[in-house]
């Protein structure tokens, strides 16, 4: 029987997108996936679809490398309504209890966020994507169903008052990955004897990406007639980033000539000037020459071992 040829055509990089409101991450896929035509595409950690802002979307060889994004800190920016309380922490949810606020200062505010500065534990709210058996808990909310979830630790790097006034404030927060910002939240309102909510959740940052990176659907050059498409396919492949930007934070090696031979068949190599440990970004330079321009095509990633050779952990496949 012969194989199904894959659809769509082979689109390798990574687009940081503006994910608007209202739009899950999925559905941001499938979009992405139809406008570029492309064979390949996935998100690195799912936004709700309250949330707005950043959003790596990997094309192609990309995919290989969206764990590194996966795993890469966040920031976001909240905007938080005080003395309301839903059953989801969001504005998406049910209100399940209004309370009074009272006078809160900000100085009493910032005190209480004390609590959920550096390394925190966590219990993932029962509408977050965590799954449970398989189900997300969010499905499991959405049928009545509660179940016991195990608290994690997470960092939070920084939670700044950027705005409050009222009832209301903003927030501005760097932490690590799995985060749930909207159990900080929840949690918030629950020690101030008034309850809260996310009123509108923006993701500024994630890993190497910020809101100077942003493309929005907008942007994204519809097909303009017969026979532009190749034009058109030019527009938007232009709107990608390269696929060695997932990590363009790292330092990078370049390699030549039998180092490079070595290291693409699997086998750790001593590269001069190396970083003396930590993951690294892996080039290939023609010439010894080029490779002092920390140029060079990029092959995938490696970790520096301790004995200060250089082994690949994931690497582009070459035809």
């Amino acid at each position: 029987m012969a194989r199904k040829r894959p659809r769509g055509r082979n689109v390798n990089g990574i687009m940081v997108l503006d994910k608007p409101q209202g739009l899950s991450s999925n559905d941001a896929v499938q979009k992405a996936k139809q406008i570029f035509a492309a064979r390949k595409v996935g998100h690195t950690g799912s936004l709700d679809p309250l949330a707005t802002g950043v959003l790596p979307l990997c094309f192609g060889d990309a995919t290989r490398f969206s764990r590194y994004l996966l795993e890469s800190d966040k920031k976001y920016t909240a905007r938080v309504l005080l003395g309301v309380s839903t059953d989801s922490g969001d504005a998406d949810g049910k209100v399940v209890r209004e309370r009074p606020v009272g006078r809160l200062t900000r100085a009493a505010l910032d005190k209480a966020l004390d609590a959920y500065r550096g390394e925190i534990q966590q219990v993932p709210s029962m509408f977050s994507a965590v799954k449970h058996q398989g189900q997300p808990l969010y499905k499991l909310a959405r049928q009545g169903i509660e179940v016991e979830r195990k608290a994690r630790s997470v960092t939070v790097y920084s939670c700044v008052i950027k705005e409050f006034e009222g009832d209301e404030l903003t927030l501005d927060i760097h932490c690590s990955k799995g985060t749930y910002v909207r159990t900080i939240v929840h949690e918030l309102g629950e020690s101030l004897g008034c309850g809260a909510h996310v009123k509108a959740l923006r993701r500024t940052m994630a890993g190497p990406f910020n809101e100077s990176d942003l493309v929005t659907f907008e942007m994204l050059a519809p097909p303009r007639g017969e026979g532009q498409e190749e034009s058109d396919r030019e527009l938007l492949d232009a709107r990608l980033q390269p696929v060695w930007s997932a990590v363009r934070q790292w330092p990078q090696v370049t390699l030549t000539g039998d180092a490079a031979y070595y290291l693409r068949q699997g086998q750790p190599v001593i590269v001069p000037h190396a970083p003396t440990s930590g993951w690294v970004r892996l080039a290939e330079a023609a010439s010894a020459e080029a490779s002092e321009g920390n140029g060079g095509r990029f092959l995938g990633v490696g970790e520096v071992l301790d004995d200060g050779r250089v082994a690949p952990r994931r690497l582009i496949p070459t035809n």
